[in-house]
């Protein structure tokens, strides 16, 4: 990945965390990794764990950036969701998988939005 992508996704996860905080969640965890994959944001929406994707893009000219978000991602997730759970022994009642959208246009401010349950 070259040093402009990672810039590109370093900034989309940034605007995610800050809307997340901003909506009442609270961020547990950023960029949770582990042998088999990372984990963008981990956080909590009352009672719920929320695991979150944060998909950034330029614009629209490869789809939505949720669209990005394929079945071997939402399979990987599952399975990092699991191992997070068992490491920080948290038992929550309910565990929700969002997706953040971030469109970051070349001019103009950056579009953020929030998916809630998007697998």
């Amino acid at each position: 990945m070259t040093k402009a992508r990672q810039a590109v996704g370093a900034y989309g996860e940034r605007l995610a965390a800050q809307h997340l905080v901003a909506a009442g969640l609270v961020v547990l965890d950023r960029n949770w990794r582990s042998g088999t994959g990372e984990i963008d944001i981990i956080a909590r929406d009352g009672d719920v764990l929320v695991l979150c994707e944060v998909k950034t893009r330029r614009g629209p000219e490869f789809g939505t950036p949720a669209e990005a978000v394929g079945r071997r991602k939402v399979a990987r997730m599952r399975r990092l969701a699991g191992e997070w759970l068992a490491l920080a022994g948290v038992r929550p009642r309910e565990v929700r998988f969002d997706v953040v959208e971030v469109v970051s246009p070349p001019r103009g401010a950056a579009q953020v939005r929030h998916l809630k349950g998007a697998f």
